[in-house]
């Protein structure tokens, strides 16, 4: 049967603070200087954010994924990934640890990534999902990561990594972006060889074709079934070419699904859910992205730059199903503040915004009910063997997460479970 996880960003969310105030929210990414930073507030969210991932376990959940965005507001994760994971390692008991995923060209010290995680790996008795990423150009330009270097580190990282996984010490690595005189990380992984690796991310046809060669699960972040259908075919094409057939336990995809006792309340919720800290890689999110921070010089081949349209801005949005999230104010009008009226006409384009999201699929919102003929219609069309449900995010908040939560785990599940067992979905677990 399919795996299921649960996800969400929990975010640094300070509803009081001038920075968030109505419109000022839509900040463009790397913008939010830390000056604004509570650290009581966020000693408070990260408390509740372990919370509701201990509860998750203990409704059901077959995982919890994490990830990371650094240098920015929209998650609590900041580029602490294996911190988290590694106090859950300890709190939690049965669930797997997904990391969706670490960033791999801007470690310039793959081997401390490396004992990080195999640490995880032995605390939590095995249950580590290790997870690798480019990355895009906000990741670079925040850690002075050279961009054209991002294919080839990535790729020498990984197989620096295996290596040191899978070959007793000590020995000495001489790459081109990484050398070592001495390679013997002592804290060997529980699992053997190593932990699984999935690959998680959207459009970029060389990661498939990369994760496809290596038979890494890859995991689509989207629920977009037109989109995911593409990207699963490629992988299958992919597979063929190098001798086996791709099934459900190659693929995988994330679904945001938000839930309540009454379709009143769920929707008042997914209204929250894309109204928190301005998350650019939230769909219907506020957050905008900054040009010149994503599509840095280098950091895509040239043929695929060369493609790119001149509102490159437009392209990362229409590359993630973002087109209709266009800015609706300049951030001089953000910063000077916006009256009533204006207020008014952003309410009712964020209600459109909503709706398109709501039409397009790319939300499920509703009663559990309702949340259920969603996900096998998801299920039915797509046949994802990892299903990471994100269930809870933006301007939600703590009481809300934990109440979505619960409704997920007791009667959604269930339900999800035996669809995905009548449809024969396996996950890489099974197989």
């Amino acid at each position: 049967m399919a795996f299921i996880a649960y996800f969400s960003e929990n975010p640094y969310f300070d509803p009081n603070a001038e920075w968030f105030r109505e419109g000022a929210g839509s900040v463009y990414d790397l913008e939010l200087s830390n000056k604004v930073y509570d650290p009581t507030l966020g000693s408070d969210l990260w408390a509740q954010a372990l919370d509701e991932k201990v509860f998750a376990e203990a409704v059901g959940f077959d995982g919890i994924m994490l990830n990371e965005h650094h240098s920015s507001p929209f998650t609590m994760r900041s580029g602490v990934m294996n911190l988290e994971a590694a106090i859950l390692a300890r709190i939690t008991e049965r669930v797997k640890i997904v990391l969706l995923g670490n960033i791999l060209p801007i470690w310039d010290d793959p081997l401390r990534l490396l004992e990080e995680l195999s640490a995880v790996d032995v605390i939590s008795k095995g249950r580590l999902v290790s997870g690798f990423v480019r990355g895009t150009g906000r990741e670079s330009y925040a850690h002075n990561s050279q961009p054209p270097y991002n294919w080839e580190r990535f790729q020498e990282a990984h197989d620096f990594m295996i290596k040191a996984w899978t070959t007793p010490g000590p020995f000495r690595w001489e790459g081109n972006h990484y050398h070592y005189r001495y390679v013997n990380p002592f804290w060997r992984t529980f699992q053997q060889p190593h932990p699984p690796i999935w690959i998680p991310g959207l459009v970029s046809r060389s990661t498939v074709e990369w994760a496809a060669a290596h038979r890494y699960p890859y995991i689509v972040f989207s629920s977009r079934t037109d989109l995911v259908n593409q990207v699963f075919e490629l992988y299958r094409e992919e597979g063929s070419k190098h001798g086996y057939q791709a099934g459900s336990e190659h693929v995988g995809c994330v679904a945001r699904v938000v839930v309540a006792e009454t379709e009143a309340k769920s929707h008042e919720l997914g209204h929250k859910f894309i109204e928190g800290p301005g998350n650019p890689f939230l769909e219907g999110s506020r957050g905008r992205v900054n040009v010149w921070a994503q599509n840095l010089p280098g950091l895509n081949p040239r043929a695929v730059t060369a493609q790119l349209p001149t509102a490159q801005a437009a392209f990362f949005r229409e590359s993630r199903g973002l087109g209709q999230t266009a800015p609706l104010l300049t951030p001089e009008e953000m910063r000077a503040g916006i009256d009533p009226a204006t207020r008014r006409d952003e309410r009712s384009r964020r209600d459109a915004v909503y709706q398109g999201l709501l039409d397009a699929k790319s939300m499920i919102v509703g009663t559990p009910d309702q949340a259920i003929v969603g996900l096998r219609e998801l299920l039915e069309t797509v046949r994802p063997g990892i299903l990471i449900i994100w269930g809870g995010d933006g301007a939600m908040t703590h009481d809300e997460h934990m109440t979505s939560i619960q409704l997920l785990g007791e009667r959604v599940l269930p339900a999800v479970r035996e669809i995905a067992e009548g449809l024969d979905i396996r996950s890489c677990f099974e197989s």
